[in-house]
């Protein structure tokens, strides 16, 4: 049974616009945490994608979360966010978040103007990126 998220998850998925029923996009979802909590709180009808560059992070992100995957509310995938496409069937995204994600937190600057474009391509329009570390969200949109 994985460890319950950290207060730190906790203070970012609390700082999240969440609605029932809502399509969030995690990048950088790690092993899995923040996604458990995130479609805890969707209900039901809610959905979350939860992407990671590491092969270790997203095995370790199903495994942690092979509940939520077998109940079709979590689905898991291997992908950088700067090489992030949605699947031809794909439905877009409400809100996209990053915790401590290099490529759209402004360490990697290079990355991040590869990265933005791709993720907001999966959002519906209108639709939030929020990215920090913690309860400090911002969308790096502007």
């Amino acid at each position: 049974m994985p460890a319950p998220p950290s207060a730190r998850i906790l203070a970012a998925v609390d700082a999240l616009p969440l609605e029932p029923g809502m399509r969030v996009l995690e990048i950088g979802c790690g092993p899995g945490a923040a996604a458990r909590e995130v479609v805890r709180r969707l209900g039901p009808d809610g959905f979350v994608l939860a992407t990671d560059r590491s092969a270790t992070a997203v095995d370790q992100c199903r495994r942690h979360a092979a509940a939520e995957v077998a109940a079709g509310r979590l689905d898991v995938r291997q992908v950088a966010v700067e090489d992030l496409l949605l699947e031809p069937d794909e439905a877009p995204y409400d809100l996209a978040f990053a915790l401590r994600v290099g490529a759209l937190d402004g360490r990697h600057p290079a990355l991040a103007s590869r990265a933005l474009p791709r993720v907001t391509a999966a959002l519906l329009p209108g639709g939030l990126l929020l990215v920090g570390d913690g309860a400090d969200l911002r969308d790096p949109r502007g």
